[in-house]
C-alpha cells in the first residue's frame, strides 16, 4: 500500500493506492518548502490529513519547490514526523508531470499552469531541463504571463474599448488596485494568473486569442526548441492553462511541425497508473 501526493503551493492531492487498485483521496492545503519549514508542514499535515491510515509501504511526494536536495529534505523530515513507511521519495512537480504523461516512455513533458516548465524525460529520469526563470524573466505560456500581457494591454489601451469596459465591469477593479496587487502584495503570479478566466471567456475575440497564441509560440521557441529531441519526440502537457486552451496550444505545436501528445488538466490519474504498474512488478 502506497501514498501518492501531488502538491502545488495552494492545494495538495493525496491518494492511497492499494494492491487491488482501490484508492482513497483527500485534499489538503498546498505545501512548498520555499515558504514552509519541516515543523510547519508537519503541523499542517497532522491537522489536515484526516484519513486514518498513517502507515505505508512507500510514500511518493511530488511538489512545487522540490528543486534540490535541501528542499527535498525539508519535505522528508516533515513526512517522517507524520507517517510511517519503509520508503520515502520526494520529487519535483516536473517529475510528476513526466511520470504521469510519459510513463515509461521517452517524451518532452511540460507544465502550463500558473507557471510553466518543461523537460526531456528518457523513460526513467529527467535528463535535460530548460530553466523556466519565473514569470518576470520567463514562464512563457503560463497563466501568470498570459495574465500579465492581458493586464498590460488593457492598461495601455491596446485592446478594443468595448473589451476594456467589459474587463473593468467584470472585475470591479481599478488600475490603482491592479498596480497594488502586482507590485506590493504577495503572490503576484497567482493574482495575474487569475485573469486567464477573462481570456477563456473571450477567446473568440481575435485580439484575445492572439495573446494566448503568442504566449504559446514563445513557450515553444524559448523552451521546447532547445531540446535536441524536439522534432521526433512526443510533447505532452499538464496544467490548467494547457487544458483550457488546448485548441490554441495544439495549433501552435502542429504549426512548428512538432508531435503533440496528450494534454491533461492534472497529473494524478497518470501518477496512479504509473505507480500501479510498479506495485504489480513489486517495484514500489
Amino acid at each position: 500500500m502506497i501514498l501518492i501526493a501531488d502538491s502545488g503551493s495552494t492545494k495538495a492531492e493525496w491518494v492511497i493506492l492499494r494492491d487491488q487498485g482501490i484508492t482513497e483521496t483527500i485534499f489538503t492545503s498546498g505545501i512548498n518548502p520555499f515558504y514552509q519549514d519541516s515543523r510547519q508542514i508537519a503541523l499542517q499535515l497532522q491537522h489536515e490529513f484526516t484519513l486514518g491510515q498513517k502507515k505505508f509501504d512507500a510514500i511518493y511526494f511530488y511538489g512545487a519547490g522540490c528543486i534540490n536536495h535541501e528542499k527535498e529534505e525539508i519535505i522528508k523530515e516533515a513526512l517522517l514526523q507524520v507517517f510511517e513507511a519503509n520508503y520515502f521519495f520526494v520529487g519535483s512537480d516536473l517529475l510528476a508531470a513526466a511520470h504521469s504523461l510519459c510513463q515509461d516512455h521517452p517524451g518532452i513533458a511540460c507544465i502550463l499552469g500558473t507557471g510553466s516548465n518543461s523537460c526531456y524525460y528518457n523513460g526513467s529520469e529527467i535528463i535535460d531541463h530548460v530553466s523556466p526563470l519565473g514569470f518576470i524573466l520567463g514562464d512563457e505560456g503560463s497563466g501568470a504571463v498570459l495574465g500579465k500581457k492581458l493586464i498590460s494591454d488593457i492598461l495601455k489601451n491596446q485592446l478594443p474599448q468595448w473589451l476594456i469596459r467589459e474587463f473593468f465591469e467584470n472585475y470591479q477593479t481599478s488600475p490603482a488596485e491592479i498596480m497594488e496587487n502586482v507590485y506590493k502584495q504577495p503572490y503576484p503570479s497567482r493574482y495575474l494568473a487569475g485573469y486567464t478566466q477573462f481570456l477563456s471567456k473571450y477567446i473568440k475575440v481575435p485580439e484575445i486569442e492572439n495573446i494566448v497564441i503568442a504566449g504559446f509560440q514563445n513557450f515553444v521557441t524559448r523552451n521546447l526548441m532547445q531540446y535536441a529531441q524536439v522534432h521526433y519526440t512526443p510533447i505532452y502537457f499538464t496544467g490548467s492553462i494547457a487544458f483550457h486552451f488546448q485548441l490554441q496550444l495544439t495549433k501552435v505545436v502542429k504549426e512548428q511541425n512538432l508531435l503533440p501528445g496528450k494534454i491533461e488538466q492534472a497529473p494524478m490519474s497518470g501518477l496512479i497508473a504509473y505507480h500501479q504498474k510498479k506495485i504489480k512488478s513489486q517495484n514500489f
